[in-house]
């Protein structure tokens, strides 16, 4: 039976995603963990997809299905960032380093301009290719009481309680005006998963019975206390003598936004 299965197949992509998530590290890992990071679904021209298309605008959400065209090879056992057991087998896990390196996401639809597909809770790195779209249909698509496999001892339960000082609040309000980074999300998202120190999720013990959350070039500072946490203040994960340099004036050099964030 297996003599009849294809040895290799074809795969065109129908468009390309653009977003601002330029490295891996700025990528957030699922949808969840994005929330409200916008990004365009650029279909190509060629392919008579203007057709293909009418009727989507009335959909909320859309699976994405799309291409890790940054990574290369694959383990049959992986390190999932929520597992407490050990290594997983990869077919029982999300793992974006896969056999064959395909992922879906669920993204929500905000407009259709021609053949641009503005999307929001965008995970996908850009340039990403894009290989299929599908609508994302609640009642057959969503099955909440679903049995979740290993994810089921390695959830937190109860759920973590992410409060925030009022000076991580106001560093944060400063930042919000200047980063498409949607941070505040990002803090939430991974630390609501619980503080446990963990390399994917980027997390360490630090100084004085803190702790350390690192998203893209920030430091976040927080304390344990039960099942809360509490986070006390935003910090740049750049160094002292990095700060002390001269940033280029046009504004695209990131420590500028860092140094600006020091002084303040």
């Amino acid at each position: 039976m297996l003599a009849s299965v294809a040895s290799s197949l074809t795969l065109n992509p129908i468009g390309v995603m653009r977003t601002a998530h330029a490295e891996k590290v700025d990528a957030p890992r699922q949808p969840a963990a994005a929330h409200g990071t916008r990004g365009i679904i650029q279909l190509r021209a060629d392919l008579n997809l203007a057709h293909a298309i009418e009727e989507l605008s009335g959909w909320e959400r859309i699976w994405v299905i799309f291409w890790f065209h940054r990574n290369e090879g694959w383990r049959p056992k992986v390190l999932p960032p929520r597992s407490t057991t050990g290594r997983k087998g990869v077919l029982a896990t999300r793992s974006p380093h896969r056999p064959n390196p395909l992922g879906l996401s669920v993204l929500r639809l905000i407009r259709i301009e021609g053949l641009e597909l503005h999307v929001e809770d965008v995970d996908l790195l850009d340039g990403t290719p894009i290989l299929d779209i599908k609508p994302y249909v609640a009642y057959t698509d969503a099955f909440p009481e679903s049995v979740s496999g290993w994810l089921a001892d390695a959830d937190p339960a109860p759920g973590w309680e992410v409060q925030f000082d009022a000076a991580a609040e106001a560093q944060l309000a400063w930042l919000g005006t200047r980063l498409i980074l949607p941070l505040r999300e990002r803090i939430i998202a991974t630390l609501s998963l619980g503080p446990q120190p963990h390399p994917y999720r980027r997390i360490r013990k630090g100084r004085d019975g803190r702790h350390v959350l690192a998203v893209q070039d920030w430091r976040i500072d927080f304390t344990v206390q039960g099942q809360q946490i509490q986070v006390l203040q935003v910090r740049s994960g750049y160094n002292e003598r990095q700060l002390q340099g001269n940033a280029s004036r046009d504004g695209s050099d990131p420590i500028a936004l860092h140094q600006e964030f020091v002084r303040r």
